[in-house]
């Protein structure tokens, strides 16, 4: 049996935690001063990239020491688990690219803009949902129904871990 702080003591709050904090060097205290250059923001793209390649690392070692698979459903499930993270990866992608362009707009949001953001983000929720129940179904016709449900269910606690971290990182629009 497993409990949910046990992910909170471990790396994945701390490589959380980092990738925020260069997320959010786009965020409104820099928005308000001076644009940031390519290469600044090639850097800051590189940096989130690396640090997130520590938190699905930390991701997999969750879900591992939680599922507790024999070799042979180890080797059913993390090729599955490999497709399904690589299109969660392109959402995050987006998910990014709306944090940036909240920052950008930040201090000069419009209502038009407001809605643009909005919209993108529920999107996000309706893609990653879908996303979720796709991918549940692979597993589940690979490995079963309760194997499938419990790695949804430990996916979904730390999607809300991360989802937390990053809404609790940025303003409140005023």
């Amino acid at each position: 049996m497993y409990r949910l702080p046990c992910y909170l003591t471990g790396g994945l709050l701390t490589a959380l935690a980092l990738t925020l904090a260069i997320a959010a060097t786009t965020t409104p205290a820099l928005a308000q001063g001076p644009a940031l250059t390519a290469a600044e923001e090639q850097n800051i793209d590189a940096y989130v990239s690396l640090l997130r390649q520590d938190v699905n690392s930390e991701k997999v070692a969750i879900i591992g020491q939680i599922m507790q698979f024999s070799p042979q459903e180890a080797s059913t499930f993390w090729p599955l688990y490999s497709v399904y993270s690589n299109e969660l990866a392109d959402l995050g992608n987006q998910k990014l690219t709306l944090i940036k362009d909240y920052a950008a707009h930040y201090e000069t949001m419009t209502d038009a803009k407001a809605d643009e953001l909005v919209f993108g983000v529920l999107d996000l929720e309706q893609k990653r949902t879908a996303l979720k129940r796709k991918h549940y179904g692979t597993i589940k016709a690979a490995m079963g129904s309760k194997p499938a449900a419990r790695f949804l269910q430990v996916e979904n606690q730390l999607l809300m871990l991360v989802d937390l971290q990053i809404s609790s990182s940025l303003p409140v629009l005023q």
